[in-house]
């Protein structure tokens, strides 16, 4: 719906005031000059007409009306829109050009402000270059920092002084992921982000005394202080936490102050989740001292039963109940030895973790290694380069090589193959030989003998390898070819982990995310009402519904938002989750959003979703395209889900409208048409969240040049645009 313009309706009200008065005169003056005969003839000509003059008149306002309506629109309107696209061009932080349109002034405006554009962003573009190669060396040193980070199997978060994160790699982002789990999270959720505060999942005290103990051990004048401590996280984890400072930089000259506490600018976490060793090692001292309490009984009655069969007149009967003991203790003690065994060998299975593997890089690893044990020529056939398998590499390549000993020991093996193909749920890894043929009992006695060869020893057995893996391993022949295989079938790797990686990248390539600009805002103080809008942070967010009347019944079904950090989007930390509606869609919706029934049956209900949203929203400003609609049915759970969403709201509907008044539309596609914004995804809530994410980035200079700077100051501006009066 377009806004007539206030100003048009007032000019066309005065013409016709002044259209009025000028016939009003005419016709007194007219009426003045006729005597009396006359103005008694006109007036019988005029009467029976009189309807006849007033459509008359009319008909004169309307193209009076018409008239002045286009030459608004022409000489007035279509200047105002065309300066409105002309910010839009000054602003734009990538090229943009004007359509000629209107007069042939208007246009030969465009074609300059579009000549000015187009040196600017020359200019822009030789700066641009200028820049980039003075920053390259900065850019390898953050490259080299991002290699280490990637091979850390440690988890890592950097943060400023107020628990703000700067920097996490993708350990510390797996492992955070994991206690969400823990915690009873959806999919999508996450507790780390950049600018996010790390006391969502660390207790803020005890942070606050490892820093204490930070800051005497500067005042000692210690050169690399560190502290550490353990917590428990509402999943129940334990983590381990070693926390060490980061150092200002002091101008030359300039000592520290008092205990070296302004020396300190943030910090870095590096966090080791214990719970399973832990556990694992009071286990491990529970079997030990019950290992040693029983073997001290065992052995004291052992060696009393000995005493007395040291005896020569004992009893026949005595004897043997001493032998007896002896017996019984003995028995007893080899059970515990082996129940030890047993648990050590139980633990060994789970020792070494399943990852994330390139199938290629474990088949080449597995060649090299059975040749070099075997001493004989290993090839590679048909090798599915693209699979990604969860693997635990070091018993599987035991397994691998165990079985190939013992095919070139007592078979006389000459040569072994390789190969791996995918399925639809598995990955099938085959050990090929050529030779003599093998009986299904030889095979079984194999898969359950402990794995020796070679100086390699292991308590686990091929099926506990198999067990491991949650998979299969079987023998068959291929009489057709005269060879024989054992076949292993492997779980495939998470395919939202490694295939659909941010970016088209994988998330072992460049797993650090970082923004260290964010040292600068650890004193930041002021009310959020009076922070600019270029620092504070923002979640913008949309979602689709069964329908568009909250207030009947229609539910959410999906939720997707993205959070804006510093004036950059991060797109690698989003929030996209179906939801359960608990009713049906209807099916004129579904072609909209493309979500059907069978996409949300499973998924967490409304109740499970809001409290992962809100806390992902926490201490951000919420913005979204119409937010009136989407917050009306965030209200409507609030009872239902016990969370309450009281942060400030930014509509870039109600700002576009304000920034671009003389603009025809406001709909999503046509303000992401005038900024130059890809529109991906349209009508999917992640996708419609982050269109609207990169519509605000460029309505915030558009805003500031209008002198709206500040929060409260958007908030009001929004307020007085006339698509505010819709309610929902």
């Amino acid at each position: 719906m377009r806004k007539i313009d206030p100003r048009l309706v007032l000019a066309i009200a005065a013409a016709g005031l002044v259209m009025a008065l000028w016939l009003v005169l005419m016709s007194v003056i007219v009426w003045s000059t006729l005597d009396a005969q006359e103005r008694l003839a006109v007036g019988d000509v005029l009467a029976p007409r009189t309807v006849l003059v007033a459509m008359g008149w009319m008909l004169g306002l309307f193209l009076v009306a018409v008239t002045l309506h286009m030459l608004h629109r022409r000489y007035v309107g279509d200047p105002h829109r065309l300066i409105e696209k002309i910010r839009v061009v000054v602003t734009a932080t990538t090229p943009q050009q004007l359509t000629p349109r209107g007069t042939a002034e208007m246009q030969a405006m465009a074609r300059a402000v579009n000549e000015l554009a187009a040196q600017r962003d020359q200019l822009r573009g030789d700066v641009a270059e200028q820049v980039a190669q003075a920053s390259l060396r900065v850019q390898q040193e953050k490259n080299r920092l991002a290699a280490l980070m990637a091979e850390l199997n440690q988890s890592v978060v950097v943060c400023n002084r107020e628990g703000r994160i700067l920097l996490y790699n993708q350990r510390a982002r797996q492992q955070f992921r994991q206690l969400s789990q823990g915690a009873g999270a959806a999919a999508g959720a996450e507790l780390i982000g950049i600018g996010r505060s790390i006391y969502a999942v660390l207790d803020q005290q005890l942070v606050a005394h490892a820093l204490e103990r930070i800051h005497q051990a500067l005042g000692r004048g210690v050169a690399t202080p560190s502290a550490q401590f353990v917590t428990t996280t509402q999943g129940g984890h334990l983590l381990r936490v070693q926390v060490a400072p980061v150092r200002e930089s002091a101008p030359p000259g300039d000592g520290e102050t008092q205990e070296g506490l302004q020396a300190v600018s943030g910090l870095v976490l590096m966090l080791d989740d214990v719970t399973a060793s832990v556990q694992e090692e009071a286990e491990r001292d529970q079997l030990m001292h019950g290992l040693t309490e029983g073997s001290r009984s065992s052995l004291a009655n052992i060696q009393a039963a000995v005493d007395m069969l040291g005896y020569a007149d004992l009893e026949p009967a005595m004897r043997e109940r001493f032998l007896g003991v002896v017996r019984d203790e003995v028995g007893a003690m080899g059970r515990r030895v082996n129940d030890l065994a047993h648990r050590a060998t139980q633990r060994l299975k789970t020792r070494w973790p399943m990852e994330d593997m390139l199938g290629a890089d474990l088949v080449t690893a597995a060649q090299r290694r059975i040749a070099q044990h075997c001493d004989r020529p290993v090839t590679l056939d048909t090798i599915d380069t693209s699979l990604w398998l969860k693997v635990d590499s070091y018993t599987l390549l035991l397994a691998l090589t165990y079985l190939a000993h013992r095919l070139v020991d007592e078979f006389e093996v000459r040569f072994l193959q390789l190969r791996l193909q995918g399925t639809a749920t598995h990955a099938q890894l085959d050990l090929v030989w050529s030779g003599q043929a093998m009986s299904n009992e030889t095979v079984m006695s194999w898969e359950m003998d402990a794995m020796r060869f070679g100086s390699e020893r292991s308590p686990l057995t091929v099926r506990d390898v198999v067990e491991r893996h949650g998979g299969e391993m079987w023998f068959e022949r291929e009489r057709a070819r005269h060879q024989a295989f054992f076949r292993f079938m492997l779980p495939l790797a998470s395919v939202q982990g490694v295939v659909d990686a941010p970016l088209g990248e994988s998330e072992f390539s460049r797993p650090e995310y970082y923004d260290f600009d964010l040292f600068k805002m650890a004193d930041q103080g002021s009310a959020l009402d009076d922070r600019p809008l270029s620092e504070l942070t923002y979640t913008v967010f949309d979602t689709e519904t069964t329908g568009l009347n909250p207030a009947d019944g229609d539910a959410i079904i999906q939720i997707g938002a993205a959070r804006i950090v510093n004036g950059k989007l991060l797109r690698q930390e989003c929030f996209d989750q179906l939801v359960d509606p608990g009713r049906r869609i209807p099916a004129a919706s579904i072609p909209i959003h493309g979500i059907t029934d069978d996409m949300v049956v499973g998924k967490p209900g409304i109740a499970q979703v809001l409290p992962l949203f809100h806390a992902y929203a926490q201490d951000t400003v919420l913005v979204a395209h119409n937010a009136a609609f989407d917050m009306r049915f965030l209200q409507l759970q609030e009872e239902a889900s016990g969370v309450a969403f009281h942060q400030p709201v930014l509509d870039t509907l109600l700002l576009s409208a304000v920034v671009h008044p003389q603009q025809e539309s406001h709909r999503l596609e046509a303000i992401a048409e005038r900024f130059n914004v890809t529109v991906l995804g349209r009508h999917t809530a992640l996708g419609d969240a982050l269109v609207t994410a990169e519509i605000w980035l460029r309505l915030i200079p558009l805003l500031q040049e209008q002198g709206i700077h500040t929060l409260r100051q958007a908030r009001e501006a929004a307020q007085k645009s006339y698509y505010a009066r819709i309610k929902y």
